[in-house]
């Protein structure tokens, strides 16, 4: 089974991550492949420089994201250039590294950590999801305290993704983080041996 986990910016999905890892979850990262399949050497950098340009590269060879995301911030059409890029690439990477686990650990659930997993492709390749949840003046204040943003900065941000309350209708679990960390840790702890159950044929 792939679970996916998915929340709004400053949500709290790192903390939930976290806390998934701590049961005994393994935890497949999107962001990490994001990165991977564009390092030094990749075909997925090297369809970026020639889509884009030798712009794209610092001087030691990496990319530069600085420049790559500047120009692909406003730009609709160079976003889905790069997302045609590298999306399938991080699919790709997510699901061999699945695989290579399941062969070792058949019956665990494995955990698919997907920022924006609701707005693409990657929804359709797991079994089912979880939220983590705030309202959007929570998530509005948490994002301006953490990264230091004005409202208005924080907003676009926001508005930038799926409204939350659009994510919280298509999960399957939702993980209420409003309250303290320890009423967020006992929703996960019940929800990950809901999985744990299911997958092992018990439920």
């Amino acid at each position: 089974m792939i679970v996916g986990l998915t929340g709004g910016i400053a949500s709290g999905k790192s903390t939930v991550t976290n806390m998934l890892r701590g049961l005994g979850a393994y935890v497949v990262d999107a962001d990490v492949w994001a990165r991977r399949v564009v390092e030094p050497g990749t075909e997925g950098l090297r369809e970026i420089v020639e889509t884009f340009g030798k712009d794209m590269l610092l001087p030691d060879g990496t990319l530069n994201r600085r420049a790559l995301g500047a120009l692909v911030f406003h730009n609709e059409a160079a976003l889905q250039r790069l997302s045609a890029i590298t999306h399938p690439r991080v699919r790709e990477g997510m699901r061999r590294e699945t695989e290579a686990y399941l062969r070792e650990h058949p019956n665990m659930p494995v955990v698919w950590d997907v920022p924006l997993l609701f707005e693409g492709e990657t929804r359709r390749l797991v079994d089912t999801t979880i939220l983590v949840y705030v309202d959007e003046n929570l998530q509005l204040a948490r994002l301006m305290q953490r990264d230091g943003l004005t409202e208005e900065e924080a907003r676009a941000r926001i508005r930038a993704q799926m409204p939350i309350d659009e994510k919280r209708k298509l999960a399957d679990y939702v993980v209420d983080n409003r309250g303290t960390l320890e009423e967020t840790r006992e929703q996960v702890a019940h929800i990950w041996r809901t999985l744990r159950n299911s997958t092992a044929g018990e439920v």
